[in-house]
């Protein structure tokens, strides 16, 4: 079993940690050969549009470190062979025995490193973060966890491409997606007020207009009523859209405009579902938001390191040219990683 163990424990962390187990008349024990979280099954990865609603599981074996610790797992896949250098996340949560999902949830996420509609070699695997304890600061305890991972299970899978309707002459090819391939489609769109446009859905041949929220078949062309990126969001069986502005950027001392509107607009890549600027930046603080307002935005965890959360932290920087990538994993509950290249 290959085990990717991350351990190291000081002197002092050990005897804090020995102390404080003493005093509640407990004691901890390290297993000379820690078990790590195995994979014992996955599911048929042949994945059928016509199955999204079908529940497919995934069945785990928990670490076995030898003493009783809190465990947070993580099940992940990549494209074979890759050493889960670009990796998504399929689920974290306290247990690993059991985890269940959509065939179309499944399908979605997959989509960020397979390519649609043709077999491909994937890898999983699960990581296991393990707390000892929170109140000694050495390795194993608060957010210094072991980490344990399992050996990588490859498995030929199948991913299938999502039903889609086509934006007509917005200006650039692009297209919004059913996941769950039930009349409901959303994406981000770049759109321009000069540039009016339809919606056709290419597999049953019917083009969409229409104004004010509703859709029409064969309608006329939805006026957007702002340049920039939007959320686009479309039933096609209750015959409704939604067209939003979303424009996330960058605000701060650090940015040309200070911490006033309007914001340093990013631009999005469909591709990675990225977010991303290049600027110039001044020695300060920025943050992320939506829309140039706060409601939305996101600054540094307590860590101060590449992890984003809702409110969070000033990101302090210093003076230069700056390539600037922000990858939001939960737009609702406003969680996301950022990266800053300085580029001279």
């Amino acid at each position: 079993m290959k085990n990717k163990i991350l351990i190291f424990i000081s002197i002092i962390g050990l005897t804090a940690l020995f102390s404080s187990c003493e005093k509640d008349g407990t004691q901890i024990v390290m297993s000379k050969d820690v078990i790590a979280p195995e994979i014992i099954s996955l599911p048929d990865l042949t994945l059928v549009r016509g199955n999204s609603s079908d529940t497919v599981e995934f069945v785990g074996k928990s670490v076995d470190p030898g003493f009783d610790a809190s465990a947070k797992y993580f099940l992940e896949a990549a494209k074979a062979g890759t050493d889960f250098e670009n990796v998504v996340q399929l689920y974290s949560g306290n247990q690993i025995k059991s985890v269940k999902m959509t065939v179309g949830e499944l399908n979605t996420m997959l989509l960020d490193v397979l390519p649609e509609d043709q077999m491909s070699a994937a890898d999983y695997r699960i990581r296991c973060d393990l707390v000892v304890d929170g109140g000694t600061g050495a390795a194993g305890t608060g957010n210094k966890p072991f980490e344990y991972i399992s050996d990588p299970v490859e498995s030929n899978t199948t991913v299938f491409g999502l039903l889609r309707l086509d934006l007509i002459n917005s200006g650039i090819a692009q297209k919004i997606t059913s996941p769950q391939s039930d009349g409901e489609y959303s994406g981000f769109v770049k759109l321009n007020v000069a540039n009016p446009f339809t919606l056709k859905d290419p597999d049953n041949n019917v083009e969409y207009g229409g104004s004010g929220g509703n859709l029409v078949v064969n309608g006329a062309a939805i006026v957007p009523g702002a340049d920039g990126w939007h959320k686009l969001t479309v039933n096609t069986t209750d015959l409704t859209y939604d067209l939003q502005p979303y424009m996330i950027g960058l605000v701060g001392s650090a940015t040309p405009n200070g911490w006033n509107s309007p914001d340093q607009k990013m631009d999005y890549d469909v591709a990675t579902k990225t977010w991303n600027i290049t600027l110039d930046l001044v020695d300060g603080e920025v943050k992320f938001r939506l829309n140039d307002g706060w409601a939305w935005n996101l600054g540094q965890t307590d860590a101060y390191d590449n992890n984003l959360v809702a409110d969070g932290h000033n990101i302090s920087v210093t003076a230069g040219n700056y390539t600037v990538t922000l990858k939001v994993t939960d737009y609702d509950g406003k969680i996301a990683t950022f990266t800053m290249v300085k580029n001279n």
